[in-house]
């Protein structure tokens, strides 16, 4: 089925209103991929145009933009068994790769993920603990290696439990013999699998290629230095022919990211950082040329200037035969080391490109072996999928029901980060006004919801709809064994999270007294 979406992009877009970070983070890292949760994860913005409802840049002459329809709201929301349904855009799922790349997830990239990301997690924790500017400079990029980092630990806890990849290698056995019975079959589709299979083993054989690619992305300065030099090498090509973030379209917020990442660089630890990465490339047998002893990485940050923001933005203007005269250590190392990583670039979209012709071939002859339509891997594009708001049972003798509530989240705050419930809210509670928002049966304000639709990274923010197709949640989660979710999906395992509608309805409106705002949703 083809179904046409026309797009309106709308370029203003303003914050209105969200909670306190002790609501919209309740429970932080601690609770992340975890159920019961109470997390506030919502946030209200409204889009304007221009007075004669076109697009526009912001201008404070825009007006609200008034489309011919909006979701409606349901402020009594969901309970037990109801139905729900979610659209948004999953990026990318694996449910029909091979046994071998589920073995390489298993065996190598993902326990290399976790033992990575836990020692800089404890690097810049380290750091952070003892100064609180350098704490707020490591926040953001703890928190993004955390939620990795806890991910990657459920899949491997959900890829040994689930034996998935054992299942898939069965049921790999039985699409062979489908294929070994006709001839036919057998001679275009007779080696695919261990084609497929031969370019998994080649990347096994390649680990150093993991700390190698980490290098820039783990030291701050370097990965701002690469992003520099790759930007004025693939400027000077073709728009059409430029690598994705340096097109016409995309080379500004590529740059605002970049200059966000530099505010955020502490040099000391960006030191240990290096000198980290530099020892594991050494245990790995990568390229020499990649190796720098502690000597070496002080004369780097001692010399270099991209520590200076008006060095930084006139770097961002140069080509790379201007770069390279500028004699910047920093800069002269990511000139070293670039010649590995183009070869390494071109080596990976080859092998990407390869994968992506078998994988086309298994899809065909898998549905010949099927002989049934199939749902095919995500992708970022638009997917509707639905269930129900159900319970589940992660191990013997438990069993977690299917929506939380406020009583729960005060029960569990203690008044220190990450369990801090806002006195306002504590009050408010401990009165009972809930005004229209409470659940009928629980007599309380419920906070977050658990549904068995399909969802998986790229999901956050999507809306929850009941069956009239009425907003009742924002997803924003998965359980922790529902973080298997990429590879395979699960009836008695796959839940996904999302803030209850009316927790947000009631902390807007009752708690911080922002009534106008549902007056603006059609909530009289």
């Amino acid at each position: 089925t083809y179904v046409l979406f026309l797009y309106t992009y709308i370029k203003d877009v303003r914050l209105v209103f969200a909670p306190p970070a002790a609501i919209g983070v309740f429970g932080g890292d601690v609770d992340n991929w975890e159920w019961p949760r109470h997390t506030g994860d919502f946030t209200f913005m409204r889009a304007y145009v221009a007075a004669d409802g076109s697009t526009a840049e912001y201008s404070p002459s825009n007006v609200p933009y008034q489309p011919k329809r909006f979701i409606q709201v349901n402020p009594r929301g969901v309970d037990e068994n109801d139905f729900v349904m979610l659209i948004g855009y999953p990026g990318r799922t694996a449910r029909h790769k091979t046994s071998e790349f589920l073995r390489y997830e298993q065996e190598v990239r993902l326990p290399y993920i976790v033992d990575l990301y836990q020692w800089q997690i404890g690097l810049m924790n380290e750091a952070s603990n003892s100064d609180r500017a350098v704490a707020l400079k490591h926040t953001s990029r703890i928190k993004s290696l955390e939620n990795t980092e806890k991910r990657s630990r459920g899949q491997l806890k959900g890829l040994g439990r689930k034996n998935i990849v054992a299942t898939r290698a069965e049921q790999e056995k039985e699409l062979q013999a489908f294929i070994d019975a006709e001839p036919e079959r057998q001679a275009r589709y007779g080696e695919l699998l261990n084609d497929i299979a031969s370019v998994y083993r080649e990347m096994r054989d390649r680990t150093a290629r993991l700390d190698t690619l980490n290098l820039t992305s783990a030291c701050r300065l370097l990965d701002i230095a690469f992003v520099i030099v790759d930007s004025a090498h693939e400027r000077q090509k073709a728009d059409l022919l430029r690598e994705v973030p340096y097109m016409d379209r995309n080379i500004e917020l590529t740059r605002r990211r970049l200059k966000l990442g530099w505010k955020d660089l502490h040099v000391q630890t960006d030191k240990k950082m290096l000198m980290g990465m530099s020892k594991r490339l050494q245990k790995s047998n990568a390229n020499p040329a990649m190796y720098l002893d502690s000597d070496a990485i002080e004369n780097l940050y001692a010399g270099t200037k991209l520590t200076d923001q008006a060095f930084l933005e006139s770097c961002l203007q140069k080509n790379p035969d201007e770069l390279a005269q500028l004699g910047d250590p920093v800069l002269d190392f990511i000139f070293k080391i670039y010649p590995l990583r183009m070869t390494m670039r071109a080596e990976g979209k080859a092998r990407e490109g390869k994968l992506d012709q078998l994988y086309g071939e298994l899809l065909t002859i898998k549905k010949q072996f099927l002989k049934q339509k199939f749902v095919p891997d995500a992708n970022a594009t638009l997917r509707l999928t639905f269930g129900h708001v159900k319970g589940y049972s992660p191990e013997d003798a438990v069993y977690k029901s299917p929506i939380t509530t406020l009583t729960g989240a005060i029960d569990k705050a203690t008044g220190v980060d990450p369990f801090v419930m806002p006195q306002e809210v504590v009050d408010l509670h401990s009165k009972g006004e809930f005004g229209r928002f409470a659940h009928a049966g629980l007599k309380d304000i419920p906070t977050a919801i658990l549904y068995d639709t399909d969802t998986t990274g790229g999901n956050s923010g999507s809306p929850i709809l009941d069956a009239n197709g009425q907003l009742v949640g924002v997803n924003f989660d998965r359980a922790f064994e529902a973080t298997i979710n990429d590879f395979a999906w699960n009836e008695s395992y796959s839940r996904s999270i999302g803030v209850d509608i009316r927790y947000a309805l009631w902390v807007t409106g009752e708690v911080y007294g922002a009534k106008h705002l549902l007056k603006e949703m059609n909530l009289k």
